[in-house]
């Protein structure tokens, strides 16, 4: 395994890009540790599967550098970066037995016969394919294939990092916790550098350690699940990452915080001097839903809503809101009663979150 350090990469599929918007990659530097279980979370068409091919060498990054241990790989082919990559449909040889696909990798590499054999068992106990061992792969179900497809990268010892691209895209819903549960378990077994890439937040979630979100070419935060859902640093990871995302609503300076619709907005001393140094209009407040504090009864730090909708999901609610011309949403308990009407929400002040230029800014704790 080893740590594997992006340097300024950027790439653009342009021969002659003219500007940020030619490019799917811009200036990234971005540093994956030694033995991480790691995401990369984003849309369709942000770059992460673009940064995921210059990784393992079957891409040429336009300008940058990639780093194995300290040692620049940009030259160096797939082969003789020790890379496994698997990708989102399975491949594998149909032909062969799953025996035989797992063995593949070893047997070029010249492993002993009796290694061989006892490191292919060992992966398929793990990955639950002992009872088709000896089944040729085009008899297997889709999700069997890709297990397999997964096993070729696991059953080397030499690999420095196995590289997931949206791996479970053709995998039963039914089955996609499970083998999240089973990558999991395989990475804290053999220790080995793993990132995952995905669109999907839950399997980010459940699968990384810490996960980097990617938007329009950038990892614009790079946290555990925890920290991108309490303080997202850009306006699209909260709106990103949440069910539902986090409400933000553009604002204006004023004398005792900022505004909208005639409302105003208090902040605190320190977060009011952090905003005096910026000349930016681009300011928006942002406050996930599941923080929102709704009451009957009205007081010095609410404000009054309208409720315009109400969606029981049984073990929480989801109340649609109108403050002032803006719709919020807010995330409560099952029990708590709520009734078309008025309202009062209260937005906590450690919960409040003020962006200016789409990125979060903050007073740094003592």
């Amino acid at each position: 395994m080893a740590e594997i350090q992006l340097k300024s990469l950027a790439h653009s599929y342009s021969k002659h890009p003219s500007g940020p918007e030619d490019y799917a990659i811009r200036q990234i530097s971005h540093t994956w540790h030694k033995g991480g279980a790691y995401a990369l979370l984003g849309p369709s068409g942000c770059g992460k599967s673009t940064m995921l091919n210059i990784i393992s060498g079957l891409l040429a990054p336009s300008e940058g550098e990639v780093l194995f241990d300290d040692v620049r790989v940009n030259e160096l082919s797939p082969k003789e970066r020790n890379i496994a990559q698997v990708f989102q449909f399975p491949v594998i040889y149909d032909s062969m037995t799953v025996f035989q696909n797992l063995a593949f990798p070893l047997r070029n590499a010249g492993m002993a016969k009796d290694r061989i054999e006892t490191k292919v068992n060992e992966v398929a106990e793990i990955l639950e394919l002992e009872t088709v061992l000896h089944r040729k792969a085009r008899n297997l179900t889709a999700d069997e294939k890709q297990k397999v497809s997964m096993g070729r990268g696991l059953v080397r010892d030499d690999v420095s990092a196995i590289l997931f691209d949206e791996p479970l895209t053709v995998i039963d819903p039914q089955l996609k916790w499970k083998l999240r549960r089973k990558l999991k378990q395989i990475h804290e077994q053999f220790n080995i550098t793993m990132v995952y890439v995905t669109h999907d937040q839950l399997e980010a979630s459940t699968f990384a350690d810490k996960i980097a979100v990617m938007y329009d070419g950038q990892i614009v935060q790079f946290g555990t699940p925890r920290e991108l859902f309490e303080r997202p640093n850009h306006t699209f990871v909260g709106y990103f990452i949440g069910s539902p995302g986090m409400n933000l609503v553009a604002v204006e300076r004023c004398e005792e915080g900022v505004r909208f619709d005639g409302m105003t907005v208090k902040l605190g001393a320190g977060l009011q001097s952090l905003l005096e140094q910026s000349t930016s209009s681009n300011l928006k407040l942002g406050i996930r839903p599941e923080f929102i504090q709704l009451t009957t009864t009205p007081s010095d730090d609410t404000f009054e809503c309208d409720v315009t909708d109400i969606e029981d999901l049984g073990t929480y609610k989801i109340v649609s809101l109108m403050l002032g011309n803006q719709s919020i949403k807010a995330r409560v308990d099952e029990d708590h009663a709520v009734a078309p009407g008025k309202i009062h929400a209260g937005f906590p002040r450690q919960w409040l979150k003020l962006y200016v230029d789409e990125f979060l800014i903050e007073e740094q704790a003592e």
